[in-house]
């Protein structure tokens, strides 16, 4: 994982770094590994997120289901039908990557 940040553009790579820290926050018992050639966050070696930097965004996956509070919340972010895009040129809602790791981690517990 540190290899996939170091290549990214400075910003992006501190945008990231901090992605990183906010999921093993909101995960405490999570590992990592790359699949699909991006981060990837595990519980016991079985995806629980992913996340990719992109020229102009973020990209977190997959989306929560089952939580309309929190549906509510990501609606502005939501790309397709599974995928996050959180634009590099605004603030990043850590707090709400947060709060989708959790509910991952959640859903595979």
């Amino acid at each position: 994982m540190d290899a996939y940040i170091s290549v990214q553009p400075a910003a992006t790579q501190q945008v990231l770094h901090e992605i990183r820290r906010t999921i093993h926050a909101a995960v405490p018992d999570a590992g990592e590994m790359i699949s699909y050639g991006i981060p990837t966050i595990t519980i016991g070696g079985h995806y629980v997120v992913y996340f990719a930097a992109w020229a102009h965004h973020i990209s977190v996956y997959p989306v929560p289901r089952g939580d309309e509070g929190l549906a509510t919340e990501l609606a502005p972010y939501l790309s397709g039908k599974g995928t996050l895009k959180f634009p590099l040129a605004k603030e990043i809602p850590f707090d709400l990557i947060a709060k989708v790791a959790a509910q991952l981690a959640a859903e595979k517990r």
